[in-house]
């Protein structure tokens, strides 16, 4: 049968460095649908997160971070069904999935940008956020999801 993974959840959280600007964050989730396990090829799927910045004038900075999810590592994050099924997974800053998106700690890469704040008005930046799933993993069927942390340090 079919393993059905849902959206996978990310919480938000901002950390200002002055009062000069202002940055909010929110994203698209990354879903992946219909998982299957005997299937020869990886299910991928793509998601965005967006950073909204207004206030201050000059160069507005940041760096975007992801957290692990639940499973607690970056090298293979968990979605979860129930009290014990995993689905292995991961989320990548390009499109052929080489760079996985984290921390900025041990070869796990994070998001860095710059750019001239306007006079008036916000800039609004689109990021996308690329998941794979890993080809034949033997799981049970269920809604399988991972909530993690989005964190953009300015």
């Amino acid at each position: 049968s079919d393993v059905c993974s849902s959206d996978l959840i990310a919480a938000v959280a901002s950390v200002p460095a002055s009062a000069a600007s202002t940055c909010t964050v929110s994203y698209s989730p990354a879903v992946f649908g219909n998982y299957i396990p005997w299937q020869s090829t990886a299910t991928d799927t793509t998601g965005s997160i967006q950073v909204v910045c207004s206030g201050g004038l000059g160069k507005i900075s940041y760096v975007i971070s992801l957290g692990t999810g639940g499973g607690g590592t970056y090298l293979a994050r968990k979605l979860k069904s129930g009290p014990t099924a995993r689905l292995n997974y991961n989320l990548y800053l390009d499109a052929a999935r080489t760079l996985i998106w984290g921390d900025g700690t041990g070869g796990i890469a994070t998001v860095s940008d710059s750019y001239l704040a306007p006079a008036i008005g916000n800039t609004i930046r689109s990021y996308p956020v690329y998941g794979r799933i890993s080809p034949l993993q033997n799981v049970v069927a269920g809604s399988y999801t991972d909530q993690l942390l989005i964190t953009v340090n300015y």
